[in-house]
């Protein structure tokens, strides 16, 4: 009987000891002053809001200066990419008045959508068979957002055809959309290029400057205001 109660003997009423410890994710150490973290299912949802509209931009702007390599692997998510293929789609969908009276009557929205969620999976999924170390869906993310460049040509390219058309303007258009084809070929490359075994990179970065060639030709292509 007295062995039973010098182990409670131990804590102290009031004292529970180690035992009370810290409602912490594992590996993230205790939760104290500004270091503090607690569970999303917590957390205020405007906060929540602007903590992924904010990682969204940050995403962005690596896109733009692509220094450094991993920014988009790292927390992968479908958003970006979601929001500039509903852009790229509600610019070029065409007119059904104009369709019957011209030869441009532009992709429809869902076919915008079909060029590139299927045009991403192929290319990701020939990136997965030349043996790439990266999950699917990291890879559908960064060329997603890589398309960031492409989306900016395509908003320059919508106000110019608010002007008179001429040959000088077509070929402006031309030059603003091989700038945007450039600039997300490169910044895709840069971060899906260590995924790949050495000897098969020129296999994987073809399928990708062919991806972002054909949605460049159809913002080029694309001439209803």
């Amino acid at each position: 009987m007295n062995t039973f109660d010098s182990k409670y003997d131990m804590y102290p009423a009031g004292d529970v000891g180690v035992i009370e410890g810290e409602m912490n994710i594992p590996g993230r150490g205790p939760s104290s002053g500004d270091n503090m973290e607690f569970n999303t299912l917590d957390e205020p949802i405007k906060e929540t809001f602007m903590r992924d509209l904010r990682a969204v931009g940050n995403k962005f702007y690596h896109v733009l200066i692509p220094r450094e390599k991993t920014s988009l692997l790292k927390e992968w998510d479908l958003w970006g990419p979601l929001l500039l293929c509903t852009l790229m789609a509600t610019i070029l969908q065409g007119s059904a008045e104009r369709a019957d009276n011209s030869n441009d009557g532009g992709p429809e929205f869902a076919e915008v959508f079909v060029i590139v969620w299927i045009g991403a999976a192929v290319v990701t999924i020939n990136s997965k068979l030349l043996g790439g170390n990266i999950s699917f869906f990291q890879s559908v993310c960064v060329l997603g957002y890589c398309l960031f460049p492409v989306a900016l040509a395509l908003i320059i390219c919508r106000i110019i055809l608010f002007s008179t058309q001429n040959t000088f303007l077509f070929f402006l258009r031309l030059v603003i959309s091989m700038i945007g084809f450039i600039w997300a070929t490169f910044a895709a490359t840069k971060f899906l290029g260590d995924s790949q075994p050495e000897g098969k990179k020129a296999l994987a970065v073809y399928p990708i400057c062919l991806f972002y060639f054909i949605l460049s030709w159809l913002v080029v292509s694309h001439s209803n205001v």
